[in-house]
């Protein structure tokens, strides 16, 4: 995968000096965009010392970046455990810096670093910068802003109200303060054509319309920072603005079928009710989590009275669900099997045999736990879906009327969870 990139920063409309730093390098495959606070030169010395404490650590354990060569499941896990060890490197250096140096004591940094390699991408984030993914021309938000305006936003208060009640800038996390932080990663599939924008609070407060940053994103990369830059400014231009864009390309063989198989994984995993709540960072999280199994026609996935451990989602092909030897249905792309495996050590109820081709990914018992441990309200979202789903399903098996002595008439079947109460986090409108 070739990596294009390019960077701006600019100390803007109404401060007289810059506490912004980046990094953009291209060999490492490493892009860090840090915004410091603290007043005087505390808040440049803490993001600069920020960037620089996360790339020598990725420069020490990684080297140099071997784009051309996909990186395996433990490869991918080192990654991403270096850049959390980065994350969390760049705080103890910020906070011990302020031991010894009374100048920068209390001082800190948002930090949002990006590393791509063989294919896959790791963020690492704290504070309120942001990275953005630009794909097939949708804009996605992949950071999560860690203010209270932000947090009072996803706990349920109305944007207006939390914009009121809070200063858009007072952060609940950053780099350098406390003696110990929470970092934010997120891993997963890059493809090419992805279109990567880290920025800083300086830049994006003043595009709060997606559709004009995708468009502006779309453009060719390297006269695009210079752009967002000068449209902040002419907007404002009230704090530091910085912001580095990287844009990945394939020429290798197989880059469409890549792409088409990334597309269709998420696709697969949105159609799902399970995951019907979960934000687009939190399906790339689940994606990050899912083995592929290819399966030929006739292939029996599942054996009734088998016992497994699998959640399986049908991301291309058709199989059919038979018990007794009784065909009871068939289920195509984006329907999904097995669930209750994830929950108890019950014998599958029916056998599931491939009709045609099929691709499969397969969530494990055994991967479906640390998910929930490390994203928490993946956990949450994933459970009362199940719980709506199963609830339907013993209504359907168990409640019927009787308006007659010969005649029984079962309630209308309710289709999906679309019937019942949504849940608090709802992304519906």
């Amino acid at each position: 995968m070739f990596l294009e990139s390019h960077a701006q920063t600019d100390v803007g409309q109404k401060r007289d000096h810059n506490e912004d730093h980046f990094v953009r390098s291209d060999e490492l495959g490493l892009y860090i965009v840090c915004d410091g606070m603290g007043g005087h030169a505390a808040g440049e010395v803490a993001s600069a010392l920020a960037a620089k404490t996360i790339a020598d650590l990725v420069q020490k354990e990684l080297g140099k970046a071997q784009h051309e060569t996909p990186l395996d499941a433990a490869s991918a896990a080192h990654l991403a455990d270096v850049m959390r060890r980065a994350g969390e490197g760049a705080n103890t250096a910020v906070y011990e810096l302020g031991k010894t140096d009374t100048r920068t004591r209390g001082s800190g940094t948002t930090c949002t670093a990006l590393c791509i390699r063989g294919g896959r991408g790791v963020l690492t984030h704290v504070g309120d910068s942001r990275l953005y993914l630009l794909r097939s021309g949708e804009l996605h938000q992949l950071s999560f802003d860690h203010s209270f305006v932000a947090e009072a936003i996803r706990r349920g208060v109305d944007p207006a109200e939390a914009e009121a009640n809070f200063p858009s800038n007072l952060l609940t996390r950053a780099i350098g303060p406390l003696e110990r932080i929470q970092v934010d990663t997120l891993e997963f599939e890059v493809i090419p054509r992805d279109v990567f924008l880290l920025c800083s609070d300086g830049l994006h407060g003043y595009f709060p319309d997606a559709a004009e940053l995708a468009q502006l994103l779309a453009a060719e990369p390297a006269g695009v920072p210079q752009q967002l830059v000068q449209l902040a400014n002419d907007r404002g231009g009230a704090d530091n603005i910085t912001c580095v864009v990287v844009r990945t390309r394939d020429t290798a063989h197989d880059a469409a079928g890549r792409m088409s198989r990334v597309h269709e994984d998420l696709s697969a995993l949105s159609a799902m009710e399970l995951f019907s709540e979960l934000t687009y960072p939190e399906l790339l999280e689940v994606a990050g989590a899912l083995r592929s199994e290819e399966r030929k026609k006739g292939e029996v996935i599942l054996g009734e009275g088998d016992v497994s451990r699998s959640l399986y989602v049908i991301a291309s092909g058709t199989v059919e669900v038979r018990r007794g030897g009784t065909l009871l249905t068939t289920l195509g792309a984006g329907s999904h099997f097995g669930e209750m495996a994830l929950l108890t050590n019950r014998p599958r109820s029916a056998t599931i045999r491939t009709t045609e081709p099929c691709r499969l990914l397969a969530l494990d018992q055994e991967q479906l736990y640390p998910l929930f441990q490390q994203s928490p309200v993946i956990g949450v979202k994933f459970l009362w879906k199940l719980s709506q789903v199963q609830s339907l399903r013993l209504d359907e098996a168990t409640l019927w009327t009787r308006p007659g002595p010969d005649t029984e008439v079962r309630p209308p079947r309710l289709e999906s969870t679309q019937e019942l109460f949504p849940p608090p986090f709802s992304r519906r409108t």
